[in-house]
């Protein structure tokens, strides 16, 4: 399957459906879709004439002035509110310090000097809350730790409880096709939640729970350096963020954790359950990818 073919696909698998007018030439048209195919998995343009391929349910989002909110982990003053970038201009978020960020757990302890290893270490004996009495084993994060993207979900379920790894399930499945619409292969991510353990039945996380273990997180940003942190879900984004408005208000719209830029959307498993919602999330993935290229000056890892 060509690359055009298979975007296309990612497309489709998110709901996003593409079409040309009926009374072109056939052959014309199948050409015209697999080139703007292209157009709307990397550059998210609007078309130029009816006979482009369209994005059914995919609106610009309005150019209110997008606010910016500091976790209390990485507080450096008041929130600084920046202007949002025009639909057809890349945004230039600042550059994210390369340098060694403090970080403590909620113990106090010190973990902003462990490595990849001593840190995954901690994480699997860690006893910090409830949690551990009740989970097969952690749930770290994975992916290329050196990665421009770094995404950031709610808690591992069941089957991320069974295997260590997440976003394993459906919504995983969900989540490679909406990076692959874009054109980035999960490979090129790195993937972690914002706790380390499943809760019971699957439940949302606690707000004790996720600050005991936000730590751990904070000090995989610092060692992974990512250009823009996309969160994926409510309580994803209330942990980080520090934050308890709507999700549905935070879209569209360049938080910062840390000095990184943070973008808002909604969970896969969410957009599961919701399939309507499909066309806002691919609409918050082209924002995110217009700033990462903003930030790489046009050249983005994709």
């Amino acid at each position: 399957m060509s690359d055009v073919a298979q975007r296309r696909a990612y497309l489709q698998a998110m709901g996003i459906q593409a079409w040309v007018r009926r009374d072109e030439d056939s052959s014309r048209a199948a050409s015209k879709t697999a080139q703007d195919a292209v157009l709307l998995a990397t550059d998210g343009e609007t078309p130029k004439s009816d006979e482009e391929v369209m994005v059914r349910g995919v609106k610009p989002q309005a150019s209110a002035a997008r606010e910016t909110a500091t976790p209390e982990a990485c507080a450096d003053g008041q929130p600084v509110s920046v202007e949002p970038p025009a639909q057809d201009v890349r945004a230039k978020p600042p550059v994210t310090p390369r340098g060694e960020i403090p970080v403590t757990t909620s113990s106090g302890t010190d973990i902003s000097g462990l490595d990849w290893d001593a840190l995954q270490a901690a994480v699997a004996r860690c006893t910090a809350c409830g949690l551990y009495a009740t989970r097969t084993q952690t749930v770290f994060g994975a992916g290329n730790r050196m990665a421009d993207w770094m995404i950031v979900g709610e808690a591992p379920g069941a089957d991320e409880d069974r295997q260590g790894e997440p976003f394993v399930g459906r919504a995983g499945q969900l989540l490679n096709n909406m990076l692959r619409a874009i054109g980035l292969p999960r490979e090129q991510v790195y993937i972690a939640n914002v706790i380390k353990c499943r809760p019971p039945n699957n439940r949302n996380p606690h707000v004790d729970e996720v600050s005991q273990c936000l730590g751990y997180l904070q000090r995989q940003i610092a060692r992974v350096k990512p250009r823009l942190i996309l969160v994926v879900g409510r309580v994803a984004a209330h942990g980080l963020l520090k934050v308890d408005t709507p999700l549905g208000r935070l879209r569209g719209q360049v938080y910062r954790f840390c000095d990184t830029p943070v973008v808002v959307t909604y969970h896969p498993a969410y957009l599961l359950r919701t399939p309507r919602d499909k066309a806002k999330s691919w609409d918050d993935l082209r924002f995110a990818r217009r700033l990462v290229e903003g930030h790489d000056g046009g050249s983005g890892q994709t």
